[in-house]
């Protein structure tokens, strides 16, 4: 019974560390955002995207793309500026865990399994920036899909910042009605080279 008892009392602080933990991420990433637009103008565009390919005639589509425009350069700057916002940060704060699952200090502990969201961060800036860009000429359906995976896969590492790789993957999952893995095969080789190198994945 006593081995029981203290099981159930390390499960509840695990519980209780665990908790605090994520509120702490959670407060500190969403002090950053809040001055920013990005959640909405990701739903803005993905939406916009889906009206633009959903058009048969390309005189209808047109207007649309265009509107588009001012969404994708406006994201564009957000992100790049969160990412220079974030330099000024304490890095440990922003340590992230290549651990699956949530662990408690697992980042102060064993920083050789984590690594830096800052870094992250910038990466997905500069991955965003790329695909605007169009520098492989893509079409505008190729174009808006790549630009939708990119997007993605920053909210993904956002949630993974907050709680864990587990949770975020889920919650896209839920979402967005597309796996992790999709997001991955669907963002450019080279976003996908520098995330596995950063991340470990």
């Amino acid at each position: 019974m006593d081995v029981l008892f203290g099981l159930i009392l390390m499960l509840v602080g695990f519980q209780v560390l665990k908790r605090s933990e994520e509120r702490q991420r959670i407060l500190l990433l969403g002090g950053f955002l809040r001055k920013y637009q990005l959640e909405p103008r990701m739903a803005q565009l993905t939406d916009g995207y889906l009206r633009a390919l959903g058009e048969s005639d390309p005189e209808r589509a047109d207007p649309i793309w265009r509107m588009l425009a001012g969404t994708e350069a406006a994201l564009q700057q957000e992100l790049s500026q969160l990412a220079n916002d974030l330099k000024d940060v304490w890095g440990e704060r922003l340590r992230v865990s290549r651990w699956p699952v949530g662990v408690p200090m697992a980042t102060r502990f064993f920083p050789q399994a984590s690594f830096d969201f800052r870094a992250l961060v910038l990466l997905h800036a500069q991955a965003l920036e790329r695909v605007l860009r169009n520098d492989e000429g893509l079409s505008r359906k190729d174009r808006a899909f790549r630009t939708t995976a990119e997007l993605l896969l920053f909210q993904h590492s956002c949630h993974w910042f907050c709680r864990s790789r587990a949770v975020a993957s889920a919650r896209l999952l839920a979402l967005h009605k597309t796996a992790y893995a999709q997001v991955l095969a669907g963002v450019s080789p080279a976003t996908r080279d520098a995330y596995r190198a950063l991340t470990g994945v």
